[in-house]
């Protein structure tokens, strides 16, 4: 049987809401819910940036097993199935087959479990077929997967070991018969299993890079949420800790997350920050390692084709160039085409001080805290209009530049795409929350000239955006998505006006007008928060950006409503994100569809959606203040 996906889908993204992960970061397996890889493209095994294993097929008996059911955590799963071809012909399955799989960093184990119910023996012929394809991951998301041209080695009885001359595969196997034609390994057991009792057999994967950027974190630094006394909620708060264990990471400075599986299992400036922020209740650790991880790679030089410059915070960082064939796009390994991550560390920095990091090591990091301080002064507004912009000066990166960098998110409310520059408006409050926080640091470590500097910089910013951003439609006064090339504001209603609260850029009574509009059914869907109002030109239930609701969004909006004094409409989107974690089994995807309850009766998967997701797991942590108070 090939393991090959179907061709129809040749240069196709691969989809997953279908699919099974296991991992422990930076290590992923994919398959389909009875365990098998290889009948879709986004199946196989991947390590870093690379896919090692796009096949993995189980047979006893000769034949496939049937199954039953699973039992699941982030690093390991157990499919329960009955082997028929081995059994009796009763109608009770009494021969049955547990299928483990454990994902750790660098290596994957399967083992297989034959227990017999019978009264007589059986024999088990047990196989399992390895389909070994080193290709990069960028190609496999693209679906045009390109594997590497291998050399095989044996390792000694039952071993192997493939390579491309850089990254290799070592599989083990004890007591088996191993055979391979090409790429393709077969493993086979003959099993003796005496009446009642339980035989096993199993295969370790190892999987080395010597190029990675990125490995494993050494600890797992996240306290637990207390038991909040309701029950879907305390069953998310369990399944996000999980996950989020798993996606840790780290380059040398410390433990950040990995943005999510199966594409962004690497350092994402954006991505990590906001995901150590929701999490500062639960781990300093996490916001410390953070942050100097990103710190020491700050940008110093001004490179058009990278987007560094002095001061800024990277947006992604990648083992080699990152294509994305048919979108235009090539990113290069250390990118920094991102407007909002040199604010959000700034800001970050001034939260985890004020949740207990000790002074000293805010000295530590002072040179980068005035570095990214001073980005904002001098490189974040390059027309010196005052507010942060971002143009794609290569014509190969991302055309937006902020959490929502689709190229078709920054729309007029009649759907026309805006052009840049594009000044949005959360950027701008994070701008001012960072202007704010850095003074207070400042302030902390002696320097109240540069204090009042920020302080200074931060009322302007306010002054600029209340005469700049608000529009009134419909008889409706809210703040428009962004400004255009020409100034001229992006009328759309979105989500980003969410993210404005608790930023200190708007008065009090700003922040309730916000929230009002944000808890009506046009925003929340029953499910979340939707990215866009369904009153909109652009609005569409399933567009990335404009109608989906993203459960990190409906978090940072209500977490800010916390800040800003408004539980009332924070615990609205709260108790709609529980009720979606649920229905999604306490992992909530990157991102789902728009549909609001009416429309569907449970949350609709976007397909494309990737999980688990760092910061969609985070949101756990302000819907837990919300309703629990904690």
């Amino acid at each position: 049987m090939s393991s090959a996906a179907p061709a129809s889908d040749r240069g196709r993204q691969p989809l997953l809401n279908d699919a099974l992960v296991v991992l422990e970061a930076p290590t992923q397996s994919w398959s389909d819910p009875s365990g098998e890889m290889g009948g879709a493209a986004i199946h196989g095994v991947f390590h870093g940036d690379w896919r090692y294993v796009r096949g993995l097929s189980l047979r006893v008996g000769g034949e496939p097993v049937e199954a039953t059911g699973t039992a699941r955590s982030a690093g390991r799963v157990v499919f329960h199935g009955v082997a028929r071809a081995i059994d009796d012909e009763t109608p009770d399955p009494r021969v049955l087959v547990e299928r483990e799989r454990t994902v750790a960093a660098g290596a994957l184990e399967e083992r297989v479990r034959i227990r017999n119910g019978l009264d007589a023996a059986v024999t088990a012929d047990v196989e399992l077929a390895v389909d070994v394809s080193i290709a990069e991951l960028s190609t496999v998301k693209a679906g045009l997967a390109a594997p590497m041209p291998l050399s095989w080695r044996e390792q000694g009885p039952g071993a192997l070991e493939a390579g491309d001359g850089t990254r290799a595969l070592a599989l083990a196997a004890p007591g088996a018969d191993v055979s391979r034609d090409g790429d393709r390994v077969v493993v086979r057991w003959r099993l003796q299993v005496a009446p009642g009792s339980v035989a096993d057999a199993g295969l370790t994967i190892g999987l080395h890079d010597p190029t990675a950027v990125v490995g494993p974190a050494a600890d797992r630094p996240l306290a637990a949420l207390e038991p909040s006394g309701d029950a879907a909620l305390d069953r998310w708060a369990v399944r996000a800790a999980d996950d989020l264990q798993a996606l840790l990471l780290d380059a040398g400075q410390g433990p950040f997350a990995a943005a999510g599986a199966p594409w962004f299992m690497t350092l994402f400036g954006r991505d990590s920050l906001i995901t150590a922020r929701l999490l500062l209740p639960l781990s300093l650790e996490l916001a410390e390692g953070t942050l100097r991880t990103l710190a020491a790679r700050q940008g110093v030089v001004v490179d058009a084709a990278t987007a560094e410059q002095p001061g800024k915070i990277l947006h992604e960082l990648r083992q080699s160039t990152f294509t994305m064939p048919g979108e235009g796009i090539v990113l290069p390994p250390v990118y920094f085409g991102t407007i909002d991550a040199t604010p959000l560390w700034v800001v970050l920095l001034h939260d985890a001080w004020r949740a207990g990091l000790p002074i000293a090591t805010v000295r530590e990091l002072r040179p980068a805290l005035e570095g990214a301080l001073g980005w904002l002064r001098d490189h974040g507004s390059p027309d010196g209009s005052g507010f942060l912009k971002y143009i794609d000066e290569t014509g190969t990166g991302l055309a937006n530049q902020g959490w929502k960098d689709s190229g078709d998110s920054v729309r007029f409310r009649d759907g026309r795409i805006a052009e840049g520059p594009i000044a949005l408006c959360e950027v701008q409050a994070q701008a001012c929350q960072a202007a704010e926080g850095g003074a207070a640091l400042l302030e902390a470590l002696g320097d109240t000239e540069g204090a009042d500097e920020w302080r200074a910089w931060a009322e302007g910013m306010r002054e600029r955006f209340r005469a700049t951003f608000w529009v009134e439609r419909d008889g409706e006064r809210y703040p428009a998505i962004a400004l255009d090339g020409a100034g001229e504001p992006v009328d759309a209603k979105t989500s980003n006006m969410g993210q404005l609260l608790g930023t200190t850029l708007l008065t009090a009574e700003e922040e309730a007008q916000i929230a009002r509009l944000l808890v009506d059914e046009r925003f929340a869907s029953g499910w979340g928060l939707r990215t866009m109002s369904t009153d909109q030109g652009g609005y569409w239930p399933l567009s990335y950006h404009c109608g989906s609701v993203w459960p990190h969004d409906t978090g940072v909006v209500i977490e800010g409503m916390l800040r800003a004094g408004l539980g009332d409409a924070a615990r609205v989107l709260a108790a709609q994100l529980v009720r979606t974690a649920d229905a999604f089994d306490g992992r909530l995807p990157e991102l789902f569809a728009g549909f609001s309850r009416d429309e569907a009766s449970s949350p609709v998967a976007y397909p494309a959606s990737c999980r688990p997701q760092a910061w969609s797991a985070a949101a756990v942590v302000p819907v837990h203040r919300a309703l629990a108070g904690s």
